[in-house]
């Protein structure tokens, strides 16, 4: 019977396990192989980091190592608007990084007092009693390949898929995308950035970037027709310079995009979801790296809140307490859908482009062109 069960260690996952007191019993799930080869569950991610997620990393007091981080560092993005033809360089700062390996960085941070089972999923949570068992599909074969665990509490940050949302919110509705990305060999004369909207493809939008020698190609879009889409933006493209031919490798996953302030959901009677399975992410720009990591970290501290066990009450009120402590987030998170008429409405997108405001004037070198 553990404590604490957390599901999934992106940056909510990993966060929360790390500021843990060592007093819990914890367990953590995490589709990641454990050794430092890659394999398992990569999330399809762009791999910029923002402002806001760097304001949250510094904010825990943690510095980014340096193999993390790749080449080249771009400080603009060109935003492509495929419907009115227009292309403009707006100024950016976000730090370029391999996402995959900041995940594990993360990880490498949780503390050896909590048991980590790497490799594995979990494919079913179901109250039981007092608190929950949980159905793990590991890559071992003992038992099957299977494994049964009891929690007091349980922590869904597995993100938009969360077994723990399907499991036991039902009810949670939000709007779901499906994120497909492709990596390429970079053969473009010169790196860049780029965001390209397309709304007779899909409400929301794509990106491309280069990675020390690879560019990335990616987007969200509607579940229908979602790799049909993905195929045709990518034609469109091609009239843009953009080179994507022969991918290397293309991964996938759902996409959460929040509509209002009754998007989000935290959890009930023991229940957690933290990250993207709770709905914290960007309706705008689909960031979400910085509410994993704030959202991970202040359910840390509602836990650490806890009275001994043998004074803990039912639930001892932290759910309303977590809940609480993350209406700021909900707020300010509620406040960007009013941006985004201004990067999504075709009509206003087209004015602003059109006007250049905030946009950077580009010298191009002669050998570039």
């Amino acid at each position: 019977m553990y404590d604490i069960a957390i599901i999934g260690l992106g940056p909510a996952g990993a966060v929360l396990a790390r500021h843990l007191k060592s007093e819990f019993k914890v367990i953590a799930i995490d589709r990641k192989l454990k050794n430092e080869n890659r394999g398992g569950f990569s999330k399809p991610c762009g791999g910029l980091l923002a402002p806001e997620a760097q304001k949250a990393i510094s904010r825990l007091n943690m510095t980014l190592p340096k193999d993390i981080l790749v080449s080249p560092q771009i400080f603009s993005v060109r935003t492509i608007d495929l419907q009115s033809g227009l292309s403009r360089d707006y100024q950016r700062f976000y730090i370029n990084l391999d996402r995959d390996r900041l995940d594990r960085w993360l990880i490498s941070q949780i503390p050896s007092g909590v048991e980590i089972v790497s490799g594995a999923y979990c494919t079913e949570v179901v109250r039981d009693g007092d608190g929950f068992l949980l159905t793990l599909n590991t890559s071992s074969e003992e038992n099957g390949g299977c494994r049964e665990i009891r929690a007091r509490y349980v922590v869904g940050a597995d993100g938009a898929g969360s077994v723990v949302r399907r499991s036991l919110f039902k009810e949670f509705k939000i709007r779901k995308y499906m994120s497909i990305q492709q990596h390429f060999a970079d053969t473009h004369k010169a790196p860049f950035y780029s965001c390209i909207f397309d709304p007779s493809i899909t409400d929301s939008y794509a990106w491309g970037l280069t990675k020390d020698d690879s560019f990335i190609f990616g987007g969200a879009f509607n579940l229908k027709n979602a790799r049909k889409d993905f195929e045709t933006l990518k034609e469109k493209l091609q009239a843009y310079g953009f080179k994507l031919e022969q991918p290397i490798k293309t991964e996938a996953c759902l996409a959460l995009r929040p509509s209002g302030f009754n998007n989000f959901c935290t959890g009930k009677d023991g229940a957690f979801l933290a990250g993207e399975a709770a709905g914290f992410i960007s309706p705008s720009s689909l960031e979400g790296i910085s509410y994993a990591i704030n959202s991970g970290y202040i359910l840390s501290a509602c836990f650490n809140k806890l009275p001994a066990p043998e004074k803990r009450g039912e639930h001892a009120g932290l759910n309303a307490e977590y809940h609480r402590k993350t209406a700021e987030m909900r707020f300010k998170l509620s406040l960007k859908t009013l941006k985004r008429p201004f990067m999504y409405n075709p009509p206003l997108r087209s004015v602003i482009m059109k006007t250049g405001v905030f946009s950077l004037e580009v010298i191009e070198n002669s050998d570039k062109k």
